[in-house]
């Protein structure tokens, strides 16, 4: 794991070191930071997002339906397997009023094909009330891929996929250098 910022040094986070910055060749929203593996399919999105309104368990579920919803993927496609609360002792990040991780499954066709695979999707959200904003963590770790799905190819054994150890690892060390990022 290596140490990286992101937004400019607002945030900080330990990534896995060999995590490819998207940025670097596709453009991205200003909200969001995205890594990907550099073999397989994986993919870490870091969004700062609006705060949504009502409990912290609806929070959790209502952004992993926004996903499903940005996936094209139907009820049936898509569900939550495990939340849980992450112990505010673990984080390095003091300014959250809560944080939760959740394990879902997603059927996803990419690239609007017809062929789709199964994701396994795991979230970790940060609640932000003082700042209106939620910081949302999905990491996409797709478990079948379809024969016939442009992403269908051999991955070396050589390539060490990232885990759900990792995953975890990367909500405990984030943390907030400048709350700025936020209008404060």
């Amino acid at each position: 794991m290596e140490q990286k910022e992101l937004y400019g040094g607002a945030l900080v986070v330990k990534l896995p070191s060999h995590a490819k910055d998207v940025s670097d060749f596709r453009q991205i929203p200003d909200n969001q930071e995205v890594f990907a593996h550099a073999v397989t399919d994986q993919s870490l999105i870091i969004e700062i997002l609006e705060y949504v309104e009502g409990s912290d368990d609806d929070a959790i579920s209502t952004h992993f339906g926004d996903l499903a919803s940005d996936n094209d993927v139907g009820a049936e496609d898509c569900c939550i397997v495990h939340k849980e609360t992450i112990n505010p002792e673990n984080l390095s990040m003091t300014q959250c009023s809560a944080a939760y991780y959740i394990q879902g499954k997603q059927n996803v066709a990419k690239f609007n094909e017809s062929a789709k695979n199964t994701v396994e999707i795991h979230m970790g959200l940060f609640r932000l009330p003082q700042f209106e904003s939620d910081i949302l963590v999905t990491f996409n770790d797709p478990v079948n891929i379809s024969p016939s799905s442009s992403s269908h190819h051999a991955v070396p054994t050589s390539a060490a996929p990232w885990t759900t150890d990792d995953f975890r690892g990367i909500l405990t060390s984030f943390s907030i250098e400048n709350e700025d990022i936020f209008g404060a």
